[in-house]
């Protein structure tokens, strides 16, 4: 059995003390510059995913309780337990009885099994809810007893992955695994690289995804040299992979937790992932790290072209680390600040450490009575189970500048309340403004430091700041307050609000705000109570600067009852489709005061607003996946969460290529001329098989069963292609596994006087993999095309 990485963990905190933050800037992030292009890592969250939990009677061949007890053929209890932290077990339709003693609430004490299929799928469709485009899936030494349980599971994560649209990776864990240098090339030659085929496998730049983590490490489980490393990498390079290296926080230089000479190793990957679990648990030592390593490794990689995809984390929830949140999102801040080209989340499933965002034991209700598990609920904050995937939704948001960069974490750890009435309604919510100067930002007014503050650009008045409350409550009073060491100073304020955020009424007029050390530089109103989500400050003077000013604002409600938002609307579905639009439809959401209508969204921009349980989005392109959230929203402009996603694909335009961009395999390719060649539109790029091995085939995966009647073949135009005739034949599946012949197999010319290329018409058939098989080749031993286009007449 793999050993845990929590062992894994130095005691070295990275230099300096606490960089400060409280003034760092808020904008709209632009999404990160980095060596690659955007694809399925780089631009991207990727979460770490175990899948190594099962129990008696999951049929998994391993036996027993994997990685839920120590002795796994004994049920866990708080005796014989591997885990730290308790899943919620709400949404899992099949669980299993466990030796721990009953819940908090008096219910069984169950767990899941990652064998069974529900179980995969529940944690895709989290990941497609919140935000989390790829899975890096953990593959330990395969050869020992638990090798047939994750080859199983690799097909379990593969199915779940192209039913939620998300993608996956493999990523091999090289602990304990002392014969990893050859025994590594003929999994990925004979099991792994079949999945490349999968429509849902990571690709970036083009090559399948593949990330080795523990190289160079200092740790005796991984006694590597860097020779063998170093070939191992190349060899994976030489198949045409893009290879990530798990590697050492202390990889650069060479020391801590990095074996020395190891630094030719780390530069030959794509893309590095420094490990940062375990290595430090304050905000202080996050910011240490991000000053005096994580600057200067960024810089390393962008010198050589290296993507720098860092390693992100929530803390352990068993050690007290979490701090309701604020843990996770200072790291996610500091990393997107950074500049990093994506986030690699450790961990989705990590129960067994503590690390886990997935969804987890709100309270000690929901956990074994008196086993000592932490809920999430452990520091005395209140929190949803989804709340660290909420986070990581944000995370993400922010990573890809869709979200304005913020050191203040803008998710609340409950969904759907509202602090009481006597509550300071604005801490810690998002924030705006009509300028800011420097590192003075509109989020400094509503964090918890009274001497950090906002401050207006320049030049002519008025200036505006604003705060959005997260729901709509009957506003009735306002704190405003200045840096108390400042002088005395008078600003003169317009109080608006709003509930939408576009359409803003005045709440009080333009009147003098003086604020005046000797009283603590603090103005109070009390304001009518109006019912308002979004407060607006607009500041026309200031006696004291040419600027507007706030240090703090606080926001108070009445006693009345705070209106709530809707519930997320459900059984959101797809009920037709063309080839330019996607009709929807779904379940009546309900509110307190009434639901006034509906927002369909494509990500986060609304695409449709409908007053009905139906809309239709127009304007689409063909043959393209789109991905659908609703949302409700009440009178008082209160919007619900986002119900559960739907993936669509638009039908074909008329006559189109069916096959361009689409998955392909193949029998065999050389060098770098792999499958993918033929749908990558480059007349010059081709694929070619083995040499002198006939037959060879290549084939296109459509995505779905489509009406096919033609294909066209080709070579390269240039005229160095000599004319050449390859003997093959066209095969059709809908199932890709029993293949029907839709042309027999004849020699076929390819003259580049007539462009290189032969079109093949043939009776009309529904077809999802269209197979090109080669048995001959007057030109050279080996199949050989640069074009295979589909359409359906």
């Amino acid at each position: 059995m793999a050993v845990s990485r929590r062992r894994f963990v130095t005691s070295v905190l990275a230099g300096s003390a606490l960089a400060a933050t409280s003034s760092a800037t808020e904008f709209f992030a632009s999404p990160a510059q980095a060596a690659s292009p955007p694809g399925d890592v780089v631009g991207k969250v990727t979460v770490g995913y175990q899948g190594w939990f099962s129990a008696p009677g999951d049929s998994a061949p391993i036996g027993g309780w994997w990685h839920w007890s120590r002795d796994r053929f004994q049920p866990p209890s708080p005796a014989n337990t591997t885990i730290v932290s308790w899943p919620d077990m709400r949404e899992y339709t099949r669980s299993y009885p466990t030796a721990y003693p009953n819940l908090g609430n008096g219910s069984p004490a169950t767990l899941f099994s990652s064998y069974d299929q529900q179980t995969v799928d529940t944690h895709f469709r989290w990941m497609q809810e919140y935000g989390c485009d790829t899975a890096a899936l953990q593959r330990f030494n395969p050869t020992g007893d638990e090798g047939p349980t994750r080859d199983a599971m690799t097909l379990k994560v593969r199915a779940a992955a192209e039913r939620y649209n998300r993608k996956f990776y493999i990523m091999y864990d090289v602990t304990d695994w002392l014969t990893m240098q050859s025994d590594i090339k003929t999994d990925w030659t004979t099991k792994m690289s079949t999945h490349t085929a999968s429509s849902a496998y990571a690709r970036q730049n083009g090559k399948p995804v593949v990330c080795i983590w523990g190289f160079g490490f200092s740790e005796s489980s991984r006694p590597f040299t860097p020779g063998p490393c170093l070939e191992v990498i190349n060899w994976f390079k030489a198949q045409g992979c893009y290879v990530i290296g798990g590697v050492p926080t202390w990889w650069r230089l060479g020391r801590e937790d990095s074996r020395p000479g190891f630094l030719d190793v780390y530069h030959a990957f794509h893309a590095i992932s420094p490990w940062m679990v375990y290595r430090t648990d304050t905000l202080e030592g996050l910011d240490s790290y991000y000053n005096n390593v994580n600057i200067g490794d960024l810089a390393d990689c962008a010198a050589r072209g290296i993507d720098y995809l860092p390693c992100v984390m929530p803390g352990d929830l068993a050690g007290g680390h979490r701090r309701h949140g604020d843990f996770y999102w200072r790291h996610i801040y500091n990393m997107v600040r950074l500049g990093s080209q994506g986030l690699y989340v450790s961990m989705f499933d990590e129960y067994n450490e503590g690390n886990q965002i997935a969804k987890t034991s709100e309270t000690q209700a929901t956990t074994p009575a008196g086993a000592n598990i932490r809920a999430l609920d452990e520091d005395g904050v209140a929190c949803s189970s989804d709340y660290y995937l909420r986070i990581t939704a944000d995370g993400g948001r922010m990573l890809k500048g869709q979200l304005a960069l913020t050191a203040v974490r803008p998710t609340s750890p409950m969904v759907g309340t509202s602090p009481p009435a006597t509550g300071n309604l604005a801490a810690g919510k998002s924030t705006s403004a009509s300028s800011q100067n420097g590192s003075f930002a509109a989020s400094n007014a509503v964090d918890s430091d009274a001497g950090s503050y906002w401050e207006s650009g320049g030049g002519s008045f008025p200036h505006w700041w604003q705060v959005d409350l997260g729901a709509s409550h009957p506003v009735n009073k306002l704190v405003l307050r200045l840096p108390a060491g400042w002088g005395a100073r008078t600003q003169t304020i317009t109080v608006q609000g709003s509930v939408d955020g576009s359409s803003f009424s005045t709440i009080a007029g333009a009147s003098a705000f003086a604020f005046d050390p000797a009283t603590g530089n603090t103005v109070t109103r009390t304001l009518t109570t109006t019912t308002a989500r979004h407060l607006r400050l607009s500041i026309a003077g200031n006696t004291g600067w040419a600027a507007g000013q706030l240090s703090q604002v606080e926001v108070y409600a009445s006693s009345a009852t705070t209106d709530n938002p809707p519930t997320a609307p459900s059984g959101l579905t797809v009920t037709g489709k063309t080839s330019s639009s996607v009709s929807l439809s779904w379940t009546v959401s309900t509110d307190d005061n009434g639901v006034t209508g509906y927002q369909v969204r494509q990500g986060a921009t609304v695409v449709a607003t409908v007053t009905g349980t139906t809309a239709t989005v127009s304007g689409l392109s063909a043959s393209t996946a789109y991905t659908f959230t609703v949302t409700a929203r009440d009178a008082a402009g209160n919007t619900s969460g986002a119900s559960a996603a739907v993936t669509v694909t638009t039908d074909a335009a008329a006559n189109s290529d069916l096959a361009r961009g689409r998955s392909t395999s193949e029998s065999s390719h050389v060098q770098s001329y792999g499958s993918g060649n033929v749908v990558d539109g480059d007349a010059n790029s081709y694929w070619e098989s083995a040499n002198g091995a006939f037959p060879q085939w290549v084939q296109v995966d459509l995505g779905s069963a489509r009406t096919v009647g033609r294909v066209v073949l080709k070579l390269p135009p240039s005229s160095a292609w000599g004319r050449r005739t390859q003997t093959l034949a066209v095969q059709g599946s809908v199932d890709g596994g029993s293949f029907g012949t839709l042309v027999g197999a004849a020699g076929r010319t390819f003259d580049p006087a007539s462009g290189n290329q032969v079109a093949l018409t043939f009776s009309a058939a529904q077809t999802r993999y269209v197979r090109i098989t080669v048995t001959g080749n007057t030109g050279w031993p080996a199949g050989q095309l640069s074009g295979l286009e589909v359409y359906a007449s």
